[in-house]
């Protein structure tokens, strides 16, 4: 009976103002949805237990001022392979790369980037990578493996039990299975989140929507996976090819977690904390969030 409360909407959700996209990009589906038509490129990337529904409030926002595409992730929402078609190896190496090849293919870049909770480590692989393509980072809540983020996987000192238990091949299908709705709704966002009814039923029907189709949890598993084992990779990253672009570190949660993620890396951080404002920044305070945007990259695009 669950299954069948889980299941009972199919279509994905869409919001006005933007168009969908589905392509083969570095070998795999690709979902984004673009939004706007002019100014500076914005790439919104999202987080767990998220696809680019997190930012449907932001978008707009932004939109008046800027083309922004928001992207699902390879093995996210709408970029999960379907039947048939080939594994691929959902790294943030691989999701790096493939964010690479969606940029040179729209003609985007430099773009401002914006990464949040587990694509911190894909965005700095991009920005460290290929600074061509990167015209300002944007990290909210989120650290980097070797910075911090390994931290968060550590059970006997308050870290989050979901890492270990994703990152490990199988392990969320068995536990997540049926079960997307009431981990959402009993067990995330109450715990992580702040601003009351941010979160709405809509928001929960989507990511429900998301979660429950076959080959959800790849993306995921990857990701984790990746961030246990990036550590020393990201290290050396850093010290050989570093951070090229500014930084924006936007924190919620009352603690500059991410500005001191990002200040272990780069000295060219800006640092903004949103009082009363849980992890999920952009479904929490989408209009603060952009003011915060908007004046950086007012800013970097003037530099630049």
């Amino acid at each position: 009976m669950v299954t069948n409360q889980q299941h009972v909407e199919q279509r994905p959700s869409t919001i006005e103002g933007v168009e969908h996209h589905v392509e083969q990009v570095n070998g795999q589906p690709l979902h984004w949805v673009s939004g706007g038509a002019g100014g500076s490129p914005v790439l919104l990337v999202h987080g767990f237990p998220e696809t680019w529904w997190v930012f449907r409030q932001l978008i707009p926002l932004l939109a008046a001022e800027h083309r922004v595409i928001a992207v699902d992730l390879p093995g996210f929402g709408g970029s999960v392979l379907q039947d048939g078609e080939r594994p691929a190896a959902h790294s943030s190496a691989a999701a790096a790369v493939t964010l690479h090849a969606l940029i040179a293919r729209l003609g985007l870049g430099p773009v401002h980037l914006l990464g949040q909770d587990i694509a911190g480590n894909t965005v700095f692989r991009l920005a460290a990578e290929h600074p061509e393509d990167v015209r300002s980072l944007i990290a909210v809540e989120t650290l980097v493996s070797g910075f911090g983020l390994e931290q968060l996987a550590d059970v006997r000192n308050g870290g989050a039990w979901h890492i270990g238990a994703i990152a490990t091949p199988g392990v969320a299908e068995f536990v997540f299975t049926d079960r997307v709705r009431a981990f959402l709704t009993q067990m995330w966002f109450p715990h992580l989140t702040t601003v009351a009814d941010a979160v709405t039923p809509a928001d929960i029907t989507e990511l429900v929507r998301a979660y429950s189709q076959p080959g959800a949890w790849a993306g995921p598993q990857g990701l984790y996976a990746s961030a246990l084992a990036d550590g020393d990779e990201l290290r050396a990253l850093a010290a050989s090819a570093g951070l090229q672009v500014p930084v924006l570190a936007v924190d919620g949660m009352g603690m500059p977690t991410t500005a001191d993620g990002m200040r272990s890396i780069t000295d060219r951080v800006e640092a903004v904390l949103l009082d009363g404002v849980g992890h999920h920044v952009a479904m929490e305070a989408p209009s603060r969030l952009a003011d915060a945007m908007r004046s950086f990259m007012d800013r970097m695009d003037q530099g630049n």
